[in-house]
């Protein structure tokens, strides 16, 4: 296998029946298997048991690999964030956790059911025909659904960036991505002095958060998985990649899934008009949720230009990603410093 990350390994077919072994017993029989694409952080493979079931295989970074500061567990907490969405919101599909182990030589890795469909990204890039609005509808149903559990805190859980408020949570996980920048030598756009001081003037609509929704963060999509419905319409299927949950003010979740865009310019997307529809409060885009949405795309851009060299990516790999990503972030500073 090819990995396009410092943070996948190359997997074989062997490595495969041995992990799916040691998470179900010696004598399953992998029928079938191959790796999965599209991620850039695990290594992921698909695999066909003898009793017909289709499973994904998710594998931990090697032990001692350089991550970013809000990374590290993340396969055990995807974990948690699968059987949390199981258990206390049970119309959004995710995937069913089958196993969750370690060893001495592979380190650690995560089994879970494979959900039927493709992701939107795949569509896309395929070039279907398809009017995915459906699906988007359903998406933006399911995040409503996940923003009404609660947790006891903001933030990620675990030792990473948190808070007993969702301003000292973001600011947290703020100066994480800020110290990542300076231990992988990143250049940004701004200072993180300036950029420091731009969102602490904003901080105080931060306050304003009072409860700690669940949050997937990441429906980019490739995250989302799609298939026809009965009526031959796309219709949700699956989220998966939870890994990077957390909890938090429902607004972050809705900027991975308009990603490069501005969701709040499109009031009638068929997300928006899922979220409306299930959600359990309101959802207002004023002025100042205006504000709270050019924090959070400030803070996707940072962290999607802070994680290049930890990916392995370069301007030859990826040409124009940086560029974009800093003319982006120079839009979102702007419209805070017209504030």
């Amino acid at each position: 296998m090819t990995v396009t990350s410092p943070t996948q390994r190359p997997l074989t077919t062997d490595d495969v029946t041995y992990l799916v072994r040691a998470s179900f017993g010696p004598h399953t029989r992998v029928r079938d298997s191959g790796p999965l694409t599209g991620g850039g952080y695990a290594t992921v493979w698909w695999a066909l048991l003898d009793d017909d079931r289709r499973v994904v295989l998710k594998l931990a970074p090697p032990a001692g690999t350089r991550l970013l500061r809000y990374e590290r567990g993340l396969c055990a907490a995807e974990a948690r964030y699968f059987r949390l969405v199981a258990e206390r919101a049970q119309e959004v599909p995710v995937p069913p956790v089958l196993h969750h182990g370690t060893d001495p030589a592979y380190g650690e890795w995560l089994v879970t059911g494979m959900l039927p469909g493709r992701s939107l990204r795949e569509l896309a890039e395929a070039g279907a025909a398809v009017d995915d609005g459906p699906a988007r509808y359903d998406l933006g149903a399911a995040l409503a659904a996940l923003h009404r559990v609660t947790g006891d805190r903001f933030g990620y859980d675990g030792d990473r960036a948190d808070g007993s408020t969702w301003r000292a949570a973001f600011t947290a996980m703020l100066d994480a991505l800020l110290a990542d920048a300076a231990d992988w030598d990143v250049r940004l756009p701004v200072t993180a002095d300036r950029l420091r001081a731009l969102v602490g003037r904003h901080a105080g609509v931060l306050d304003e958060v009072r409860r700690p929704a669940l949050l997937h963060f990441d429906c980019w999509d490739g995250n989302v998985l799609t298939a026809p419905g009965p009526d031959g319409r796309l219709r949700l299927r699956g989220l998966v990649d939870g890994e990077r949950f957390l909890h938090g003010d429902p607004l972050l979740d809705l900027v991975s899934p308009l990603l490069y865009r501005r969701v709040e310019d499109e009031p009638e997307h068929p997300l928006l008009r899922g979220y409306r529809a299930a959600a359990a409060e309101p959802l207002v885009l004023d002025d100042a949720s205006r504000r709270w949405l050019s924090l959070y795309r400030l803070h996707l851009y940072l962290l999607m230009t802070v994680e290049m060299p930890s990916r392995g990516m370069t301007a030859l790999s990826h040409p124009g990603r940086h560029s974009r990503l800093a003319t982006l972030l120079d839009e979102e500073l702007a419209a805070l410093d017209q504030e």
